[in-house]
């Protein structure tokens, strides 16, 4: 089974955290999901810098990351993927989609009204813990 090492970034703007929406995909089980956005590691990268090149790719957004969070290995039924999140901090909420359908800036408290990808829902039960 293939498997997948990504890193995604929780950006945190005035409280707010962004969530971004999958479009259509082969995999239907991921299809229209909300995900915290990030991207495929590439070899010899550091997930850190493999979150803030891809947030600038994708949303042609700046980003400061705070700390490392979380770390989720999930299996789907085509592959497996190994998952690092980081706390992220931006000036602004500007950004521009690229690879989503849309997105929403929602409080801590709002975040388990999403259907999220299975993978990321480990890092919204631990948001939700720690921090509502």
């Amino acid at each position: 089974m293939k498997e997948i090492k990504v890193s995604a970034a929780i950006i945190i703007n005035k409280g707010k955290i962004l969530c971004v929406q999958r479009g259509i995909n082969k995999f239907e089980y991921i299809s229209n999901k909300f995900e915290f956005p990030g991207g495929k590691i590439e070899e010899g990268e550091q997930p850190s810098d493999t979150v803030i090149r891809e947030i600038h790719e994708e949303l042609k957004m700046d980003i400061l990351v705070e700390k490392e969070f979380l770390t989720v290995n999930h299996e789907y039924p085509d592959f497996k993927i190994q998952m690092h999140s980081f706390i992220c901090s931006t000036p602004t909420r500007e950004l521009e989609l690229s690879e989503h359908i849309s997105f929403k800036w929602l409080d801590i408290t709002e975040l388990n009204t999403l259907d999220w990808a299975a993978a990321d829902i480990p890092i919204v039960d631990k948001l939700v813990t720690e921090l509502a």
